[in-house]
């Protein structure tokens, strides 16, 4: 179906129209000779996030079975699926029961909204199955909190495995790439740009020198700022009624996309993730963003920072601030909420 809404869409564009159609998309490039089985369970499906990542993880050839688990209305997705022609999609009731089968199996699991414990439920029943094989994606904010979260709950069952869980910081990429084209009067697509730390605020770094070392000043603060601060533009043009979800559900399915591709083999594959990282540890900092290459079994490398300057400096040192208090809380947290 994807091959078929790229060619017919994007025919009807102009030449650079086209070209940003094809180009500026969730997949990048894909070999469906090389794809790989695998099942794809989203918890949250039905939010704001949850349903349009649904659809762009199932229009992937790598997604062979999806399973959609939320709090209320996930069998009444099905429905949806089945008009676009697209099977293997299973919404399941809320409940222990549901959300056992929405895990079980899984590969990946996407969590773009958090899944609220029901009367009878434990933890384990929305941590533990299928916690150590399954690549865990968080979307769920903050991120620079409750990625701690998950891994403190995930050691104390005995299922933590470093190497499969991230906490998803695409979408500041995918913004960056986006203003800098503005700026630049480019195509996004011809631009993508390193961005380490967390994903709130001053957390959020980007890496503007590595290769557009000509925007200084006023300019190169205003992009650092709008990079950083990108999702207020949403929450204010929605009167404060919603938030980034269009665009957190492409980039948590450029994600996906690039772990998937990693476990069918593929490699050289990279995206920026929120991981337990060796990179600020020696500082307190036992979580960054940086730049991940993917392997069959989840991170198969956490890249070192390219080289920053001063201006770069400075906001890391800012962010590594931050980022320890986010860190901190999501533990005690947990030690609080036994």
């Amino acid at each position: 179906m994807f091959s078929a809404l790229k060619t017919s869409a994007a025919r009807s564009l102009p030449l650079t129209g086209r070209r940003a159609f094809c180009n500026y998309t969730p997949f990048g490039k894909i070999s469906t000779d090389s794809a790989k089985p695998a099942k794809v369970a989203v918890l949250g499906a039905t939010g704001g996030i949850g349903q349009p990542l649904s659809l762009l993880l199932k229009i992937n050839p790598y997604v062979t079975d999806l399973a959609l688990y939320d709090i209320r209305g996930a069998p009444g997705m099905q429905p949806s699926f089945r008009h676009l022609k697209l099977d293997n999609v299973k919404g399941y009731e809320a409940g222990e029961a549901g959300l056992k089968a929405t895990l079980e199996g899984a590969d990946i699991v996407l969590v773009p909204a958090g899944v609220p414990r029901k009367p009878g439920m434990t933890r384990d029943d929305l941590f533990n199955t299928n916690a150590s094989i399954a690549n865990m994606l968080i979307i769920s904010n903050p991120i620079n909190s409750t990625v701690p979260i998950v891994a403190e709950i995930f050691k104390s069952r005995g299922v933590y495995n470093p190497k499969r869980l991230f906490g998803v910081t695409t979408l500041d990429v995918v913004r960056a790439s986006r203003f800098i084209g503005e700026v630049k009067g480019s195509d996004p697509a011809n631009h993508n740009i390193t961005v380490v730390g967390g994903h709130s605020g001053v957390t959020i770094v980007p890496l503007l020198s590595q290769q557009y070392p000509e925007i200084v000043g006023e300019t190169r603060d205003a992009l650092t700022h709008r990079i950083q601060f990108g999702g207020d533009e949403v929450v204010k043009a929605k009167d404060g009624a919603g938030s980034a979800t269009l665009s957190m559900a492409f980039a948590g399915a450029r994600m996906a996309n690039a772990i998937l591709r990693a476990r069918a083999g593929e490699t050289g594959l990279s995206e920026p993730a929120f991981v337990e990282s060796p990179l600020f540890k020696d500082q307190g900092v036992s979580y960054f963003a940086s730049e991940i290459e993917f392997g069959q079994e989840g991170v198969k490398t956490i890249r070192p920072l390219p080289k920053t300057n001063e201006y770069e400096n400075n906001l890391i040192q800012t962010a590594l601030k931050d980022l320890k208090a986010n860190i901190n809380k999501g533990i005690e947290f947990v030690k609080n909420n036994p």
